[in-house]
């Protein structure tokens, strides 16, 4: 299978299972309509989907580590799927809780494989994990559309109506995985590079991450709520307001690595970084419709570094790909919504404006860690010389990865 192909249905697949990490902050104000839960119920919730995923992200990443598992793609997709499907039916705020984590437990089984298999594919090209990183943020900015399109129309108990992607990222999966088992069967299959790890430099690339992470959980939790607010109670600002969030972040990923093959991949996410301090500062503070370009600029900033932090991390720990991966994509995203009850409590007790503002401090963060990385010297990945002449693309892909 061409490799743009196998990336473009992986990047499909990517968002057929992110779409569900987006639906549950896409659930929330329904949540609050139909069962009058307050802003630390829902943020319960947000919890739920993210403590079980970050818990088991480093398990299933090891996992990958030691054994290839590409079974776990088109079974986690399905688990994802039905979890978020399941959350609406019951009116138990326990059961919905219990199917919420089950989702999450489903997208954690699926990054760090995901993103092993997307680095076999695309023999380490920036370009190329940042359309499979794009597929995610498409996946995000889809949420609200589908929820708005579901639940909107025939409310929570339509939800198992959401499993759709699920059975479709599934099926999409499925070629990709032949095709990889095939080459390995013929001795095709690419080589990951060889170095030693820098630990104390993953250290701080993830506590960039964890910071990074409490920015976009907090946002995509309360962005809705406080659209609505903004606007004067108008439901389809809120609605509007999450979808340019994650939006925004498909246009990021894309650019984060074209602007990764000019200048290295620190450089860029330094300066995106600090840039998104001052949007995220628009975000509370400025008033209007201008709200939705600052949402816009914050988006775009906190995804300009995704896929750049995703291969970082497999180069600061190129003994451990599975395991880098399943905590840059997976583990330290999810830390974020460990923080969203205290944001909801702090609402609750002040108001939404006032939880909203350290989340301006987070960039800043980002900022200073990434002034003490170093950009990573391994070796390109790629195929041998002989797998370089049977595929045509190998040879302009392995030019363009990345290392200038």
């Amino acid at each position: 299978m061409p490799r743009k192909s196998s990336i473009t249905l992986l990047s499909v697949g990517h968002a057929c299972v992110d779409v569900y990490q987006g639906a549950v902050a896409s659930l929330v104000p329904f949540f609050v309509a139909e069962r009058a839960y307050s802003y630390a119920a829902v943020s319960g919730i947000v919890l739920a989907a993210s403590l079980l995923s970050s818990v088991t992200q480093p398990v299933f990443g090891a996992i990958t580590d030691r054994w290839a598992v590409p079974w776990l793609l088109p079974v986690s997709t399905l688990i994802g799927g039905v979890g978020i499907a399941l959350s609406g039916i019951s009116g138990s705020y326990a059961l919905t809780l219990v199917f919420v984590a089950i989702s999450g437990v489903g997208v954690a089984a699926y990054h760090p494989e995901s993103a092993r298999v997307a680095r076999l594919v695309s023999r380490g090209s920036h370009s190329s994990m940042a359309w499979f990183s794009l597929g995610g943020n498409v996946g995000f900015a889809l949420a609200p559309l589908m929820i708005a399109a579901v639940v909107a129309t025939g409310g929570l108990r339509f939800t198992p109506l959401l499993v759709l992607p699920a059975l479709a990222g599934t099926v999409l999966c499925l070629p990709v995985l032949r095709a990889l088992e095939r080459g390995k069967a013929a001795g095709a299959a690419g080589r990951a590079p060889v170095g030693a790890d820098d630990r104390a430099s993953f250290v701080k690339l993830s506590l960039a991450v964890v910071c990074r992470s409490i920015v976009f959980i907090g946002l995509s939790t309360f962005i809705s709520l406080y659209a609505t607010q903004r606007m004067h109670g108008s439901s389809a600002a809120g609605t509007a307001a999450l979808f340019v969030l994650y939006a925004g972040g498909a246009v990021g990923s894309v650019l984060g690595g074209n602007l990764a093959n000019r200048w290295d991949r620190v450089t860029v996410s330094r300066w995106s970084y600090l840039l998104t301090a001052g949007a995220v500062a628009g975000v509370v503070f400025v008033p209007g419709p201008a709200l939705y370009l600052f949402v816009a600029l914050t988006s775009a900033g906190l995804y300009i570094p995704f896929s750049l932090q995703v291969t970082l991390g497999q180069d600061y720990l190129p003994s451990r790909v599975g395991t880098a991966s399943g905590i840059t994509l997976g583990l330290t995203v999810s830390v974020g919504g460990l923080v969203s009850p205290l944001i909801g409590a702090v609402a609750d007790a002040a108001s939404l404006r006032t939880a909203l503002m350290p989340l301006i401090l987070m960039p800043a963060l980002c900022w200073l860690f990434f002034r003490t990385l170093p950009e990573p010297e391994v070796p390109r990945p790629g195929a041998a010389a002989p797998e370089t002449r049977e595929d045509p693309d190998a040879e302009l892909i392995t030019s363009r990865s990345d290392h200038r």
